[in-house]
């Protein structure tokens, strides 16, 4: 079965807790704090693999979790870092995130996408020691680590999209063009899942061509099984429109054009710009006349036409050695980028329940919605701080901290930030 979608739950390994410990040896005496820090969780990466084809094992499991970190030890000792939960795709998946839409990742290339971090593993309480704190016995939890619910779409990887209405010949063209062997008969939506094909052109001259499925009048909004498919057309560097343009099935070869144009404009307005040839089919059945006009027609709006019959193979070389000039010419294969994180404005930040616990002087912020924010902070940046700053006024966190009698001086730790408190 083919499966070319799927929604799944990923949740990233939780950092370790770090330790309360103290040393403890004979004829040593304050031996101090020595817990170690806890391991990091383990992250989740996305891995393309060239022996998937489908996302259809994505519908029996739907949930993915990394292991957490290993907690701190005394003596110093670190927690273990857990292992990395690697999540194999076919290639050309796009992982997407369910909530927003935005892109986390393209999985196209040959190393693993990483898509969820592990959170940091906890400070043990050597970190707090200080000439006025001599014995912390607080030490911080790990860090959670992300959790997304993602959309995996299938994107195939090819240079040449093959559209055209059902039984036009994509098919044929294909399997007398590649060593693919799609199933062809006299009746519509035959092909009901992509195939993709090598065209070898000689020594060091060779591209991919893909037969898109399904597309008739109404696609673009789920009409047949374009809708399912139409998102495998967006990678594709060129397309080769094929029409029937003998109108052997009662439809005119002109509309046909046309309206299939138009599906891929209202899907994706970028499919309009595509470089595209066009190949009339089943000229063996058109009258001269018939191949002719439909050319001028073609050739009017700006496109080269390729009278071809795809079964006997006639045309066909002209066809290929034109498809073979225009990708040398076009960029590689659209890879998409991982867009960021929204920052959301400061001052749009309404009040959030924060939890505030106090040990030794140290007061310890934690609330799920500030593990958001800090996502898009850039400590290291001055603008970004101020920002985070205006972050605390306005959701009420700085009012919070007061009401829990910090003191100018005292010390801030909201989950692996740490600062000093100044009025």
């Amino acid at each position: 079965m083919f499966v070319d979608i799927a929604k799944i739950k990923i949740k990233a390994g939780s950092g370790g807790d770090g330790a309360v410990s103290f040393h403890r040896e004979k004829y040593v005496a304050s031996g101090g704090p020595d817990g170690g820090d806890g391991g990091r969780g383990g992250d989740i990466l996305f891995q393309a693999d060239s022996n998937i084809s489908t996302l259809a094992d994505f519908r029996y499991k739907r949930k993915y979790t990394a292991p957490n970190g290993e907690n701190g030890k005394g003596d110093r000792r670190f927690g273990k870092k857990a292992d990395d939960l690697i999540i194999r795709v076919p290639i050309g998946t796009v992982v997407k995130d369910a909530e927003s839409g935005r892109i986390l990742a393209d999985v196209s290339g040959k190393e693993p996408v990483l898509v969820a971090k592990g959170g940091k593993g906890g400070w043990g309480n050597t970190h707090f020691a200080t000439p006025t704190r001599q014995t912390p016995r607080f030490a911080k939890p790990g860090m959670p680590g992300e959790e997304f619910e993602v959309i995996l779409e299938l994107k195939l990887l090819a240079d040449v999209g093959l559209v055209g209405f059902p039984n036009v010949g994509k098919s044929t063209l294909v399997s007398v063009v590649s060593q693919a062997k799609p199933e062809i008969a006299n009746y519509h939506f035959t092909t009901i899942t992509p195939v993709l094909g090598v065209v070898s052109m000689g020594e060091g001259n060779s591209f991919v061509m893909a037969d898109i499925p399904g597309l008739i009048e109404g696609a673009w909004q789920g009409t047949g099984l374009g809708h399912q498919f139409l998102r495998h057309v967006e990678r594709c560097r060129m397309l080769i429109h094929i029409v029937d343009v003998s109108g052997s099935e009662g439809r005119d070869p002109k509309e046909d054009f046309v309206t299939i144009n138009q599906e891929l404009k209202k899907f994706n307005p970028e499919l309009a710009e595509r470089k595209m040839l066009v190949a009339g089919n089943k000229c063996d059945m058109a009258t001269d006349e018939q191949i002719e006009d439909f050319r001028k027609f073609v050739e009017e709006q700006g496109y080269d036409f390729f009278p071809i019959m795809a079964e006997i193979h006639y045309g066909v070389d002209a066809l290929l050695n034109k498809t073979l000039e225009t990708l040398s010419k076009l960029p590689p294969i659209r890879e998409y980028e991982p867009e960021p994180a929204p920052i959301i404005p400061a001052e749009e930040i309404n009040r959030h329940e924060v939890n505030i616990t106090v040990n030794d002087g140290v007061y310890f912020v934690e609330g799920e919605w500030l593990l958001k924010v800090m996502k898009s902070v850039n400590f290291d940046d001055y603008e970004s701080v101020n920002y985070f700053q205006r972050v605390l006024e306005n959701s009420g966190v700085i009012d919070a901290l007061r009401d829990a009698g910090i003191d100018e001086g005292d010390t801030v730790s909201i989950y692996d930030l740490e600062f000093e408190f100044i009025e």
